[in-house]
């Protein structure tokens, strides 16, 4: 039986700062914004050319670059976010961007934070362009294979709130930054899944492991045989009849289009669409013994979609109040 910790934050001090490996990560952000030639990238007076993520789960729990905040007492995710967003500021003498979403109340926050400690919101066309100079920076400074290292280490040790958090963390920036059917979109989610199943919660690894087996039948059907398979591992746990139905429907489908093409070349696949298409017409809860959900491969480096598993997100605007500081005030 895997252990599901009871979600939440490990309580601190009301006083404690943000825990986020600040030290490193500003100095690499350094590194990073100091120009390297003299062509389009700015230089440091100008906007800012790296731009920090922030994350805030339904729950609560809080991201701030691939870390989980410790939140102390009642502490708010927007205040923790903006110290730590301002401690990079502050570090670098120079102010920062960062985009926050924020999935508690399904908003897009762009923001800007100056040493001082002030911040603003900003529109969506006021925001950092999405130049390559600019991505390919981002993604060297906080290169997404280091947070999921990051985040298999907290699934070795059991921490799987703190995975499965930091895993969505990292799936909605990549959706947001690179579109859903990108390669490391779709393996970020495809560790989700992956996380949410070792939680036990069923129904969210299926969602999130169809939507991947949905995107990869429409783009390589080979590709799209083992994430079929996964996808149904979750189902066969779920219990709730409605989602069965739905689900299963969708996955027969897909099974149906792999066997027409001739890919069900391994006995556990046909196995698999066969088990499927047993349930479905019997309708029981388990029509074999669950299968094991296997583990997605290693994130690998395309065109924008929004995933339809995903509920969409208000654009950012200007003025949000809960992201706004006035010069030389630092709430909290």
């Amino acid at each position: 039986m895997v252990h599901v910790p009871r979600p939440g934050h490990t309580t601190a001090p009301a006083d404690s700062p943000p825990v986020i490996g600040a030290d490193t990560e500003s100095e690499r952000i350094a590194q990073a914004l100091a120009p390297r030639d003299r062509g389009n990238l700015p230089a440091l007076s100008a906007q800012p050319l790296i731009r920090l993520d922030a994350y805030v789960a339904e729950d609560g729990s809080t991201v701030v670059n691939g870390h989980l905040l410790t939140m102390g007492g009642t502490r708010p995710p927007n205040e923790a976010i903006l110290d730590a967003v301002a401690m990079f500021a502050r570090t670098l003498g120079t102010p920062v961007a960062a985009t926050v979403i924020d999935r508690s109340v399904r908003q897009v926050a762009r923001l800007r934070v100056h040493p001082d400690g002030s911040s603003r919101t900003i529109a969506e066309e006021e925001d950092l362009p999405p130049g390559r100079e600019r991505t390919t920076a981002e993604e060297r400074t906080f290169p997404p294979l280091a947070r999921v290292e990051r985040i298999i280490q907290h699934a070795k040790r059991e921490e799987l709130h703190a995975a499965f958090v930091l895993a969505g963390a990292l799936r909605e920036h990549l959706t947001l930054r690179r579109g859903a059917e990108d390669e490391l979109s779709l393996e970020a989610r495809a560790i989700e899944a992956y996380i949410a199943y070792r939680r036990g919660d069923y129904s969210t690894s299926t969602g999130l492991a169809l939507t991947v087996a949905r995107i990869r039948c429409g783009s390589d059907l080979h590709r799209a045989v083992p994430e079929v398979a996964r996808a149904t591992a979750a189902w066969q746990r779920l219990q709730d009849q409605t989602q069965v139905a739905t689900r299963g429907q969708e996955l027969l489908h897909m099974w149906e289009k792999l066997s027409a093409e001739g890919l069900l070349r391994e006995p556990s696949h046909r196995a698999m669409a066969q088990a499927v298409r047993s349930r479905m017409e019997r309708g029981t809860q388990y029509p074999e013994t669950p299968a094991t959900a296997p583990a997605p491969a290693a994130l690998p480096a395309a065109p924008e979609a929004v995933a339809p598993e995903d509920a969409p997100l208000a654009p950012t605007r200007r003025g949000l109040r809960r992201f706004t500081r006035l010069i030389g005030r630092s709430e909290g």
